[in-house]
């Protein structure tokens, strides 16, 4: 039986139950909302495993906000980035002269979060500022970190709250986790 087959048929562990989500994303958007106080932002959604933090970031933050989405993919039906980052799904206005902050699920190689960040600052934002739900410092790759971060964690392999495995968990209220044999 494939791997993913496997993986599957795993009931997620709690990794980050919903309420610890919830308090840990009012403090995200408490800080993010100091730093840009008197300012518009564009809030760029990062598709589609950052949708439902987007969604309840978006909606504690206490600023005038645009919403923006950008599809990416790096992973496939992997369980590891491929690091080649495709482009599924672009802006769909400029961004230029404008306060941009990226909404990302997770930063684990980092490689992701550094193409995204090169191709929108060669668009020419006021500023570019990025904020993940979830960093894995041990697996980074580049030097880049998100200048906001819900959670660090180790290297499990996360699912639930818009994150998936083969477009599977998307819908868990919690941060999940599958425990898989190497």
């Amino acid at each position: 039986m494939p791997m993913s087959d496997e993986i599957l048929k795993q009931k997620p562990k709690v990794l980050i139950p919903e309420v610890r989500l919830q308090a840990r994303i009012a403090e995200l958007a408490q800080e993010i909302g100091n730093d840009y106080r008197g300012h518009d932002i564009t809030a760029i959604c990062v598709l589609k495993g950052s949708f439902v933090f987007f969604s309840d970031l978006i909606r504690k933050l206490d600023l005038r906000c645009t919403c923006e989405f950008l599809g990416v993919s790096s992973y496939g039906n992997k369980m590891v980035s491929s690091g080649e980052v495709k482009v599924t799904l672009d802006l769909n206005d400029p961004i230029e002269n404008k306060h941009v902050l990226v909404i990302e699920d997770i930063v684990d190689s980092g490689l992701t979060l550094s193409y995204i960040m090169n191709t929108l600052r060669a668009r020419k934002p006021a500023s570019l500022k990025s904020c993940s739900l979830l960093l894995k410092p041990d697996a980074l790759k580049t030097d880049i970190e998100p200048d906001y971060t819900g959670f660090k964690i180790g290297n499990e392999f996360v699912v639930g709250y818009g994150i998936d495995f083969a477009g599977k968990f998307r819908g868990l209220p919690f941060l999940g986790y599958i425990e898989h044999g190497h």
